[in-house]
């Protein structure tokens, strides 16, 4: 570990070097694949050649070479076997992506990634008994491939999972015959059972499943908080969802204990990004040394015909970028999805914002997943609520009225005057978007926004619905449109609105 944190010094101190050894070291490794004859990395030796060359690319523009992976060919993307892929059914659109997974992404990117959060925990924590323990983690299932050829396919984490070196096994729980369960219900059962019995020190999973898990042992149980089941747990590090709704419900009900940190990650189906270094609420240390080059795109560019990507060393403070990235999977300048921001170039420290695909601008008002969570995380703090899951969309301007948004909440602890709440949000969203409040100005476009509290249960039962109960799966926080909305409301009747 200590290396390990020289290693991670390293690319703070020199994060540009670093990145172009990246990128010369992932075009020489492809240049005689399929992809790397057709666009001549050959001959590529700067950013700007590959970037005039290589189209930036959407799964869509990839899916056929993905296609022919998973039919059995090979040396398309990646010069190594493919024989993984990792399957996200994504938030906007039913379809499953299947995203490839190498020996090297899983190597130096994926595994590299968690012990990074380890070491990285352990030089912030020099006196940590987190080793005397076990770490839970959180995990989906996987599935052979259809037809005869030798593939597998399933949620990152049990992709991880399923792969880890045999010493690693012995330092988690549940087994994989539970953690790599398909039936989510019965699965958060077992593991219940499983791990209410161990000594877990430190807990690896999304916010939202994390915590049915512990409401579901403190059921068992019948103890009050986690820490009466699991009085040595230290660190719960969690990524996929934003952590701020929930922090309250976690510090306050679930674990409150003062000691007990937390730390966010940056993992997706696609690679391992970001580790928080710093203690508290913190951003996230971009990890430059995974296999994995970053480009940024501002957002002004992103629906031009050739938008401009730009390299690590352009990048400004607190502006979003799509973020853009090429891998030692054979992702060529592939559109992740995710909105980025830096908050600090030295080192490089950034934030998620949002999905590319995900916010609400019906009418102007440009809003973002951040400034989503920001305000319910306001209008929680000030009401005493505690959310479980949400979900807003516009409300389209009819012949004689204005537009508007619509939200759906569903509560933990609803709060004590629902149009406190409402007011709350309202208001913090035309204190963090100007583009918001220039809309709600006088109630100019936008009026007053509606809430609904949604029974208990009501985003258990859509995700179930659609197949989609699991870790990887979420409930999309914006759409700029109804459908999703519309879907989960007709399926309630509901109570309590305004």
């Amino acid at each position: 570990m200590k290396k390990r944190m020289s290693q991670i010094e390293f690319f703070i101190e020199s994060p540009h070097q670093v990145q172009t050894d990246q990128f010369n070291k992932l075009i020489g490794t492809a240049q005689h694949t399929e992809w790397g004859r057709k666009y001549e990395y050959s001959s590529i030796y700067t950013h700007a050649t590959f970037a005039e060359r290589v189209p930036i690319s959407a799964y869509e523009d990839l899916f056929p070479y993905i296609d022919r992976l998973m039919k059995g060919e090979q040396n398309l993307l990646w010069p190594s076997e493919i024989k993984w892929f990792a399957k996200s059914s994504g938030t906007t659109n039913a379809r499953s992506k299947f995203i490839p997974v190498s020996s090297e992404a899983l190597e130096d990117c994926h595994f590299k990634g968690g012990k990074d959060l380890m070491s990285i925990f352990v030089n912030n924590n020099p006196d940590t008994k987190v080793f005397m323990g076990k770490g839970l983690s959180i995990g989906g299932s996987y599935q052979p491939g259809s037809g005869k050829q030798d593939y597998y396919c399933g949620d990152v984490s049990a992709v991880v999972m399923k792969n880890l070196p045999i010493w690693a096994q012995f330092i988690r729980t549940p087994s994989l015959d539970i953690a790599l369960m398909d039936k989510w219900e019965e699965k958060i059962e077992r593991m219940a059972r499983a791990t209410m019995e161990e000594n877990v020190t430190s807990i690896l999973g999304v916010p939202t499943w994390t915590i049915v898990l512990i409401q579901r042992i403190l059921e068992i149980t019948g103890k009050t908080t986690i820490l009466d089941v699991w009085p040595n747990l230290e660190v719960f590090a969690h990524g996929a969802v934003a952590f701020t709704p929930y922090r309250e419900l976690f510090t306050k009900t679930l674990i409150p204990s003062s000691s007990m940190q937390y730390m966010e990650i940056y993992n997706a189906s696609e690679g391992f990004f970001g580790i928080q270094d710093e203690k508290g609420i913190g951003d996230m240390l971009l990890m430059l040394d995974y296999g994995v080059f970053y480009e940024f795109v501002p957002m002004e560019e992103l629906d031009k015909e050739f938008p401009k990507a730009l390299t690590l060393d352009q990048v400004e403070l607190n502006k979003n970028y799509a973020l853009i990235i090429s891998t030692n999977a054979g992702l060529w300048r592939y559109k992740i999805g995710d909105t980025i921001k830096f908050t600090s170039l030295s080192p490089y420290r950034i934030r998620i914002t949002g999905r590319t695909k995900h916010f609400i601008n019906a009418f102007g008002e440009e809003v973002v997943i951040e400034n989503a969570e920001t305000a319910i995380t306001k209008a929680c703090e000030a009401t005493g609520a505690i959310i479980r899951n949400f979900t807003a969309a516009p409300i389209y301007m009819e012949a004689a009225g204005k537009g508007g948004h619509e939200w759906a909440v569903e509560f933990i602890t609803p709060p004590a005057n629902l149009r406190h709440f409402k007011e709350i949000l309202d208001r913090t969203l035309r204190e963090i978007n100007s583009d918001y409040d220039a809309k709600r100005y006088k109630d100019l476009a936008l009026q007053m926004p509606v809430v609904h509290a949604l029974p208990e249960g009501t985003f258990h039962n859509w995700l179930k619905k659609h197949n989609k109960l699991g870790g990887q799966h979420k409930v999309p926080r914006l759409s700029n449109s109804r459908d999703l909305l519309e879907d989960i409301l007709s399926s309630i009747s509901l109570e309590n609105h305004l």
